[in-house]
């Protein structure tokens, strides 16, 4: 497999991705012993559930300090920044930003921190993934309703690997609904595991609401479990939100966040736009701007 490079926002620079736990993803999803493993044991809930106890024990805190300094976090920006007070590593990965961290910018924003994608239609992501035809919105969502509403919309995936911050927020104010779940496995989300297709978010453990706007239509939150993500945790009572509030949170592993828009509601932000069709994720902070309505009400 080649590396995996991906365009920095801020600076315009490629950049090469220090994918954790790289040989073995490879080994599990491109090599035939690999694969037969990956089925029989590590898309499990039990393998996942046993990654998440050990991350909620004191004895996983020891892996802070090592994790700090090989990503290069910055741990200035967040309510907690003394490491003794993280008295597990899942504390730790789900840590809060401090009030005013991160500024929110104008119309659509990234609702968390990662490495996005953009699609202006559903049809443009069978040209980003060799096997882009096996994504459809009825394996996906389950619910034929859904699907035909957004069969010729706008869809952004974006990101989270494990160094990055793992909570995530609203990209708009609105009303939010209800979380459903959709019950799934526990397989990678790993560029690694992606590059090939995109039927993965098909399998894994997932929950979606829908957040009804004034501006951009109704947007679908799809939050997207993986390999060692104990929980899913939404954080948000249903009802009137604001653009940044706190939407929930994952547990330790890499996660993935995947927006629905309705056709002919927002328009992506150029540069994210041109970078998807390189082939290339770019960085984003949670409140950057990525969209903006097509008809502003």
């Amino acid at each position: 497999m080649e590396t995996i490079k991906y365009i920095e926002r801020a600076s315009g620079e490629t950049k090469t991705e220090n994918v954790p736990s790289e040989g073995m993803l490879k080994w599990l999803y491109s090599s035939a012993s690999g694969k037969a493993t990956l089925h029989l044991l590590f898309k499990r809930k039990i393998v996942s559930a046993l990654g998440g106890w050990y991350m909620n024990t004191g004895w996983s805190a020891k892996r802070i300090p090592g994790f700090i300094q090989e990503h290069s976090i910055d741990l200035n920006e967040y309510e907690i920044s003394n490491i003794e007070e993280y008295k597990t590593f899942n504390e730790f990965f789900y840590r809060k930003l401090k009030a005013g961290a991160r500024s929110i910018g104008e119309d659509i924003v990234s609702p968390a921190d990662g490495k996005i994608l953009v699609f202006p239609t559903l049809k443009d992501v069978s040209s980003f993934f060799v096997k882009g035809s096996e994504f459809t919105l009825n394996s996906f969502l389950r619910n034929e309703e859904l699907a035909k509403k957004y069969a010729n919309g706008s869809m952004t995936i974006v990101r989270l690997a494990p160094p990055d911050y793992h909570r995530y927020h609203f990209p708009a104010s609105g009303t939010a609904s209800e979380s459903m779940k959709i019950k799934g496995h526990y397989y990678s989300v790993s560029p690694l595991a992606l590059r090939g297709s995109l039927e993965i978010f098909c399998e894994n453990k997932r929950e979606y609401c829908t957040l009804t706007t004034a501006d951009y239509g109704d947007i679908l939150i799809m939050d997207v479990g993986a390999t060692m993500v104990g929980s899913i945790i939404q954080t948000y009572s249903p009802g009137q939100v604001k653009k940044g509030d706190e939407k929930g949170y994952f547990a330790f592993g890499g996660s993935t966040l995947v927006l629905l828009f309705e056709e002919g509601k927002i328009h992506f932000n150029p540069d994210l736009i041109d970078n998807t069709q390189k082939k290339l994720e770019t960085t984003v902070k949670m409140g950057e701007t990525i969209a903006s309505p097509i008809n502003p009400v």
